[in-house]
């Protein structure tokens, strides 16, 4: 049947064939297939406001100090990149999700609030870091991948996305591996029922006569690295790794895959759905981590210092999240005995080096101030152990008893942070920033 066209859509073909041609002969005239590239201000190779891909292949970049841009063969992406400013440290965030919201309270916490002035913005800036800090915006997985291609300085990740996408690439090195919130494991988990009733461990699963390489256990998960590894590792050949993007629990039930290979954070979506961990399944925890390119840390003191500051800032919050300070009134001879009662090891009263231990001073009879039979005292107890330390205290005579949070902790040094330089091989931090 031939097709009929009305008088409107005529007209409307006509135009549109009028448009290629006149967008095919400015193509020929200017030599070029590609539209024009709108750089971000802050890359722009120059003052204009476009660069064509012929403009970028012709321009000669340049590149500050404090490393090196991977070389460029031409296209505005790589153009981009050469001529990002690498004195600039570029910090990495999860842009959506529980992870986002947690590592955004954790950093206000540590008093480096992110200033977003626009929520559809995907970048941002950290004032309490200086103008050198830029914070970029991406899906988690991205953030991995950006940084082992250089695009990105450093970032906060889960431990399970920092090894499925990173790969154990030796560049990427976790700063801090425990900054407490995004806490689950990566687990198996198989179906309750059925012929699987009676597998309980992996072992087991391994071992069942069904799995042949014409018939392998198809295994749904979006982590087929990580489950490569572990299968290879385990032996086990006898597999096949099946991808989703969501609704992993479904698979099983609906015939489209035999196990599944997920995170677990309660157990309540695996229950929900018939499905059940095995001994043996459990591969990895995950937990929110600090992770920064080698290369940025020693080739931009800059990023260094940021890197400094940030591990501080964590770990004297992070420990201060775990203890209460508590100051009581105890009876007593004299400070010495004082101090001795609290630092007996039975008591476990000692504090995180040794207990404050001061007068407490009272009004005599005659209006003057005289010191009695009291001292004060102050300590700091894990918030998990807090009342049995109070009943410790009342049993050793302490009374009015006050309990305060913590914030900070600072130590002399986080051992983290000796242990990162010692990774990067730098043995003296200021002749190292002096040097740079």
């Amino acid at each position: 049947m031939a097709r009929v066209v009305n008088n409107q859509q005529a007209i409307c073909l006509q135009a549109s064939k009028a448009r290629r041609a006149q967008k095919a002969d400015r193509l020929q005239a200017t030599g070029s297939k590609t539209s024009a590239f709108i750089a971000p201000k802050n890359l722009r190779a120059d003052k204009t406001s476009f660069l064509t891909q012929q403009q970028c292949k012709s321009q000669t970049l340049k590149i500050s100090c404090g490393g090196s841009a991977p070389a460029s063969n031409g296209t505005p992406y790589d153009v981009a990149r050469a001529n990002r400013d690498l004195t600039i440290t570029r910090f990495g965030m999860p842009s959506k999700g529980r992870m986002a919201e947690d590592t955004q309270q954790l950093l206000k916490d540590c008093q480096l609030p992110v200033r977003k002035l626009n929520p559809r913005q995907y970048t941002a800036t950290v004032p309490q870091l200086g103008d050198g800090v830029e914070v970029w915006f991406q899906r988690a997985s991205d953030v991995v991948r950006r940084l082992c291609t250089g695009d990105l300085d450093m970032g906060i990740v889960g431990y399970d996305m920092l090894i499925e996408y990173g790969m154990d690439d030796p560049e990427l090195v976790v700063l801090h591996n425990s900054l407490n919130f995004g806490h689950c494991h990566l687990a198996l988990a198989l179906p309750k029922m059925g012929m699987w009733e009676n597998i309980d461990t992996l072992d087991q699963l391994m071992a069942m006569p069904e799995w042949t390489m014409e018939n392998p256990l198809r295994v749904v998960t979006g982590y087929h690295y990580i489950a490569k590894k572990f299968f290879d590792e385990k032996g086990f050949k006898n597999y096949q790794l099946l991808h989703a993007d969501g609704a992993l629990e479904a698979a099983p039930l609906m015939g489209s895959a035999d196990i599944i290979l997920d995170l677990v954070s309660t157990g309540t979506t695996l229950r929900e759905n018939n499905l059940k961990e095995i001994e043996g399944g459990q591969i990895m925890e995950s937990e929110g981590v600090l992770v920064a390119r080698r290369s940025a840390l020693t080739g931009n003191p800059s990023t260094l210092m940021v890197v400094r500051e940030m591990i501080e800032r964590l770990e004297a919050h992070l420990r201060a999240q775990k203890l209460f300070t508590v100051v009581a009134n105890m009876r007593g001879k004299s400070q010495e005995e004082v101090a001795a009662k609290l630092l007996d090891a039975n008591s476990g009263l000692g504090g995180l080096q040794g207990p404050t231990v001061g007068r407490v001073f009272v009004n005599g009879a005659d209006g003057t101030p005289h010191d009695g039979e009291f001292y004060a005292i102050t300590i700091c107890v894990q918030k998990k152990q807090l009342y049995d330390k109070v009943k410790a205290l009342r049993r050793l005579g302490g009374s009015g008893v006050m309990v305060s949070p913590l914030s900070y902790v600072f130590d002399e040094e986080p051992e983290r942070w000796t242990t990162l330089l010692e990774t990067l091989n730098i043995d003296d931090y200021d002749a190292f920033v002096a040097d740079c």
